[in-house]
């Protein structure tokens, strides 16, 4: 199996989407199609189930392949990275996960860490809101920009970069899409999505789990990706609060944006594990202090 196919493989094994697959590795479906046909042929049997139309599912033999090709797939290709860095002078290597959409309001921070300290790369990725610190226990990422409160034994809970208000993303077709603005206590009123493995008090600061008069806040549906989300807010299944620069990514004519006076912004932060702080990690978080909290166009 050629790496690529290896790659093509692992990423639908994530997704489980051919579209997403393709668009995270800027191929076209075909090609994605081609590879698991091919794959499949070769080791006789089925790698995904694809009796539903909206959403293919890994089969048995699917879950055994990727999991006997993650471990072999990052030392191969964590080998590969650390023999093209050394060839171009680099030592080191940052990589951040964004939970936030706004990679490109932050670029003063990436720009002055790229230019105080060319001697190492600076990657930054959109990183999963599925089991979100997983990423930093397991080396995945070496700083996660997230929401505060972070409350864990093992993260350490650096400087804020910037603090957003909130809006609710409604269908335009709701009668909720005539207002102005809506408050705390309406979100009761309708369904909403959540993610799989969320530390409660972490997912209660984005969306409460309850309104200021104690009614509960229902999460009807379990979502794994952004796209899905919007998607669900835009046939008008759910709503949804967000941080207002997504608006900035998702402006949809299908979805009115509404502000939420009296739920409290949300303040992100530079996130890491304690027992991993290196020096790259620290000059970050002093550039970050240096600079100072962004204030956003808009927030």
């Amino acid at each position: 199996m050629e790496l690529r196919d290896i790659e093509i493989f692992l990423t639908l094994a994530e997704e489980l989407h051919f579209g997403r697959t393709a668009t995270r590795l800027l191929v076209s479906t075909a090609r994605i199609s081609q590879a698991i046909s091919q794959q499949e042929r070769r080791l006789g049997g089925l790698l995904f189930d694809r009796s539903n139309r909206r959403r293919i599912h890994l089969t048995p033999l699917g879950r055994q392949l990727r999991d006997d090709l993650q471990p072999v797939y990052a030392g191969l290709r964590d080998s590969l990275e650390r023999a093209r860095l050394t060839a171009q002078g680099v030592t080191a290597t940052l990589s951040v996960g964004m939970l936030p959409f706004n990679i490109a309001d932050l670029h003063l921070y990436w720009k002055t860490f790229r230019s105080r300290h060319p001697q190492w790369e600076l990657q930054i990725r959109r990183a999963p809101f599925v089991d979100p610190f997983a990423a930093l226990r397991d080396g995945g990422l070496d700083a996660l920009i997230v929401w505060l409160p972070v409350e864990e034994p093992d993260l350490t809970v650096g400087p804020v970069l910037f603090t957003d208000s909130r809006l609710l993303a409604v269908s335009i077709e709701d009668e909720l899409a005539t207002r102005s603005s809506i408050s705390l206590e309406t979100l009761a009123d309708r369904p909403h999505a959540t993610a799989p493995r969320m530390p409660d008090y972490w997912e209660d600061r984005y969306l409460p789990f309850q309104t200021p008069r104690g009614r509960p806040i229902e999460r009807s549906q379990s979502i794994t990706n952004g796209d899905d989300l919007i998607n669900l807010v835009g046939t008008g299944e759910i709503v949804h609060s967000f941080p207002a620069h997504v608006t900035r990514y998702w402006a949809m004519p299908h979805i009115r944006w509404l502000p939420i006076p009296d739920m409290p912004p949300l303040p992100y932060a530079m996130v890491w594990r304690a027992e991993a702080e290196n020096d790259p990690i620290r000059a970050l978080a002093q550039i970050v202090r240096d600079v100072g909290p962004l204030h956003l166009h808009g927030t």
